[in-house]
C-alpha cells in the first residue's frame, strides 16, 4: 500500500518518506517541500523498475563497460 510523509523540524531539512505498492520504504531529505514531494511521485512512479532490476547485475554491467572503456582509451583498467 503506497503511502507517504513529509516532515521538518525546525533548522533541519525535509524528511521525506515513501512506501511504494510493493512495501518497499524510502527516505531522503531534501531542502523544499516541493522538491520532496517531486521525489515521492519519482519513486512511484519507478517503482516497477526498482522491483524488476537486479542491483547486483546492474553494478557487475556497469563496472564491465567502465573497463571496456578505459581499455579502448589505451588506459590500464583500475578498480582502486
Amino acid at each position: 500500500m503506497r503511502n507517504f510523509s513529509i516532515t521538518r523540524k525546525q533548522g533541519e531539512l525535509y524528511h521525506a518518506k515513501v512506501t511504494d505498492s510493493y512495501g518497499n520504504e524510502y527516505d531522503n531529505y531534501f531542502e523544499t517541500a516541493n522538491k520532496a514531494n517531486d521525489w515521492i511521485y519519482y519513486v512511484w512512479e519507478k517503482e516497477d523498475w526498482f522491483n524488476s532490476a537486479n542491483s547486483q547485475e546492474l553494478l557487475a554491467n556497469a563496472i564491465a563497460n567502465c573497463i571496456e572503456i578505459d581499455k579502448e582509451n589505451g588506459i590500464e583498467p583500475s578498480l582502486d
